[in-house]
């Protein structure tokens, strides 16, 4: 801002005013673009406009001007905070309001997504997605604790603690009832963590490697071979159907076979789904025990 263009004084000499005629000769008056007049008419014809209040800025008032704009030295203050901006940085913002530096930086500071406050210089923050809370505001939509520089999930607009998240949305595992944070593995479409996805005799994680599954418990290949699956009356090998070589099951009395072990006992004929003859607790076919 600046002085005006004009000069005030008090006239010596015989003028008259430019504008009513009046003569100037003693007393006070105004010197503009080459022309001399009363206090009064320079006013009413030439004095500039107050930017803030719209009043005339009169000869006997300071006046300060910037981008053809003009004010009362009393008018240029801070919108924001009312401090005398004469001789000091300022800034000019919209419908023709002053600013001052201080007040321009926190009025173009983001605004925080939880108070609706401005986020200032030295205010610990979070930022996420363009969005911005102050660090004490940025809690979980579940439990309302303050999340900060935490871990968090979001959803949708909202965001959840860890805990929260695990409880809310997490799987819940079949076997211990806990959520399931990260990794884990489904069988017969039911969520399992993988350390409780385990071999019930020898503990071991069952994850990517062949079992079976007897009356709701898991056995590995080797335990199941070793604890649970039965001996064949011929070979004396356990019989694991789907583990190995043989995929079906002969049963007679209390015994089981693989279906490639039951044999006649004479000619070695195979006798699953054929008619077979029992004597003294061996097996032969229809033919075999005539020639005994």
């Amino acid at each position: 801002a600046g002085p005006a263009s004009y000069a005030v004084g008090t006239m010596s000499e015989r003028f008259d005013c430019h504008y009513c005629r009046d003569p100037l000769q003693g007393k006070k008056y105004v010197q503009k673009e080459g022309r001399h007049c009363c206090v009064k008419c320079f006013e009413k014809f030439c004095a500039n406009t107050c930017t803030e209040c719209k009043k005339p800025i009169g000869a006997d008032s300071k006046e300060l001007h910037f981008k053809n704009r003009y004010w009362h030295d009393n008018c240029f203050r801070c919108f924001k905070c009312y401090t005398s901006l004469v001789n000091e940085p300022f800034m000019l913002r919209e419908n023709n309001k002053v600013w001052c530096s201080n007040c321009t930086a926190t009025e173009d500071a983001p605004r925080c997504k939880g108070c609706f406050k401005h986020i200032i210089a030295g205010d610990q923050n979070v930022e996420y997605k363009k969005m911005v809370w102050h660090k004490d505001c940025f809690t979980c939509s579940q439990c309302k604790k303050v999340i900060g520089s935490g871990s968090f999930f979001p959803k949708g607009d909202d965001f959840y603690c860890v805990s929260c998240h695990e409880h809310k949305f997490a799987k819940t595992c079949a076997k211990c009832k806990n959520p399931i944070t990260s990794g884990g593995l489904t069988y017969q479409e039911q969520p399992w963590h993988s350390e409780c996805f385990i071999c019930s005799n020898c503990k071991k994680q069952l994850g990517g490697k062949r079992f079976t599954a007897v009356e709701d418990q898991f056995y590995c290949v080797e335990c199941y071979k070793e604890c649970v699956a039965k001996k064949c009356a011929g070979c004396k090998n356990p019989i694991t159907a789907g583990f190995g070589r043989g995929t079906s099951v002969v049963n007679y009395e209390d015994e089981s076979w693989h279906d490639y072990c039951f044999k006649c006992t004479k000619c070695a004929r195979a006798l699953a789904n054929k008619r077979f003859v029992c004597h003294n607790g061996k097996i032969y076919c229809a033919e075999c025990p005539k020639r005994l």
